[in-house]
């Protein structure tokens, strides 16, 4: 028994379940690089200045959630929690947004860290998909993200899924309904720190997940009430374009998102399956994060879609992914010449790219055929002294238990034909 375990929080990814995360991962990034997405890859680690300005000084995130840490060298750094803010601070680094092609389109995969009570679907360490639309302003922009997510969702075989939609406004027309907001919460019976958050940013009260706080809130002013005449006609784009592509949502006027930087539409992808921790992705526009983290003025949009908890929604529906099998053919040598020959073979059959394993360690033939079975392949190579006398090797089908002599040199044309 080891003496050290994952700290608490955390899981280790382990075959065979590893399998499913990784399907999971290529569905999801599959219609982005179809769609003239890029991959993107950042630091584990960012400034804690990068995610306070972008995420928002008055977050969970921030206050309470982000691993932060001082470097010997006395830089304030942090694990990061979340993927925009990264993404697009690497994007004006490299200068990205200069190279005359806007939007920028990016996509990420990886790992994220918050310091929050575990329970099933939520980690202190999660594993993200991401994609962002930098510097342009566009309703359809917004559209594709969304039927991208959903196209994704399906492919992998859910149908129980929620797509929950609404705008936020923006620097026009938002101030008057935070003034509003504010006024209504003052009124309310609430505790010394939701009261100072509703001054820092009132719309992240309306994210408060504590039912005696929401009981309050059901009378509270709507954000579409006050939407201007630009950010109503945008937002109406945006649902007539995803209508269109036939893709279901439902308008949510109180959906509001956990972090500063959202701006006009935003949108959350739920099950309903998952029990309190429903929300399986999440994103939508962020007009202004490029300014507030020192850039120029670049329009974005952009959404991450949980790994874990889309794995957590294919259990709740029973869905079964068709993963590949990790071996198709395993081979069992009998004798030092059958091992140089099929391990040859072995090596054969991989560059030509058929799925092989070996029997390691010279097992005898029970406990080779032993791995064989474990291994999930669906032929098996046998060969002895005898065998190899003849020129053949015993070419077991593990499903059928039919064995058949093959010629040692037609073992990668007879398995390439039968493997299709």
């Amino acid at each position: 028994m080891s003496t050290f375990k994952a700290p608490k929080g955390t899981y280790d990814l382990i075959p065979p379940d590893s399998a499913t995360y990784l399907a999971v991962r290529e569905a999801i990034a599959a219609p982005l690089r179809n769609s003239g997405y890029g991959y993107i890859e950042t630091p584990g680690f960012e400034s804690v200045e990068l995610f306070a300005r972008g995420v928002g000084e008055s977050t969970d995130i921030v206050t309470k959630e982000m691993y932060a840490f001082e470097t010997k060298g006395g830089d304030r750094l942090a694990l990061r929690p979340e993927g925009t803010a990264s993404v697009l601070r690497a994007a004006l680094e490299a200068n990205l947004h200069k190279a005359g092609n806007l939007p920028v389109k990016l996509w990420y995969s990886g790992s994220y860290y918050r310091y929050e009570r575990p329970q099933k679907g939520r980690y202190r360490h999660f594993s993200q998909v991401g994609a962002e639309a930098i510097g342009a302003e566009d309703p359809a922009l917004d559209a594709e993200l969304i039927i991208l997510a959903d196209q994704a969702y399906r492919s992998l075989g859910l149908r129980d899924f929620r797509i929950l939609l609404n705008s936020l406004g923006d620097k026009e027309c938002r101030p008057v309904y935070r003034e509003a907001l504010q006024n209504f919460l003052r009124g309310l019976d609430l505790d010394e720190d939701t009261l100072r958050r509703a001054e820092i940013n009132p719309l992240r009260v309306l994210d408060d997940k504590r039912q005696d706080v929401q009981k309050q809130l059901t009378d509270a002013p709507l954000l579409r009430d006050y939407l201007c005449d630009a950010c109503k006609a945008y937002h109406e784009e945006v649902r007539e374009l995803i209508t269109a592509a036939g893709v279901a949502f439902e308008d949510d006027p109180k959906l509001v998102r956990g972090l500063d930087y959202y701006t006009r539409t935003t949108f959350e992808f739920v099950h309903d399956g998952l029990g309190s921790q429903s929300a399986v992705g999440g994103g939508g526009r962020y007009d202004g994060l490029s300014e507030m983290i020192g850039g120029p003025a670049l329009p974005s949009v952009g959404w991450a879609l949980g790994v874990d908890r889309t794995v957590l929604a294919l259990e709740a529906e029973g869905v079964q992914l068709e993963l590949p099998a990790s071996t198709s053919v395993f081979a069992v040598p009998l004798g030092e010449e059958a091992r140089r020959v099929l391990f040859a073979k072995v090596t054969e059959l991989r560059k030509v790219g058929i799925a092989a394993d070996f029997s390691y360690g010279g097992k005898g033939l029970k406990g080779a055929m032993k791995s064989a079975n474990r291994s999930g392949a669906r032929y098996t190579i046998v060969a002895g002294e005898r065998d190899l006398g003849e020129g053949v090797v015993q070419l077991k089908d593990m499903e059928s238990g039919e064995q058949t002599a093959i010629g040692v040199n037609e073992i990668v044309a007879e398995l390439e034909s039968r493997l299709g």
